[in-house]
């Protein structure tokens, strides 16, 4: 637990760049920028799930959805009487260029990581 709890403020502060503007320029507002980055392009979410698991009411994940939806960001999927959720291409190129981690940074820490341990590296981060 020590070890997790020291190293991730390790990796988002060095990583991590001022995003206020970076998602001002996108339009997003926070919750926005939360939604979609608890979305995935291969594995939709229930829309019920994501409100539970980001603590907000149905009705506040679905109006993020609708701005999102409106740009382009994330796609709607209906299944009977729910809804799955999946971020599409343009969805993810605006959480990448809006980021609170920056690219380059992450480029150079993956980089510092030797060649055979990287993929076990970044399997760890998104266990």
């Amino acid at each position: 637990m020590r070890r997790i709890q020291r190293a991730y403020p390790q990796l988002y502060l060095a990583c991590h760049v001022e995003h206020t503007t970076r998602r001002r320029d996108h339009g997003l507002s926070d919750r926005d920028s939360s939604v979609l980055a608890h979305l995935d392009e291969l594995s939709p979410v229930n829309a019920g799930a994501l409100a539970a698991h980001l603590g907000v009411g149905p009705s506040t994940v679905t109006e993020a959805i609708d701005r999102l939806a409106t740009k382009g960001l994330v796609e709607r999927i209906r299944r009977g009487r729910t809804v799955q959720l999946r971020i599409t291409k343009d969805g993810i190129a605006c959480m990448q260029s809006s980021s609170v981690l920056d690219a380059d940074r992450v480029d150079a820490m993956i980089a510092a990581v030797p060649v055979r341990q990287r993929a076990a590296a970044i399997r760890g981060i998104e266990l």
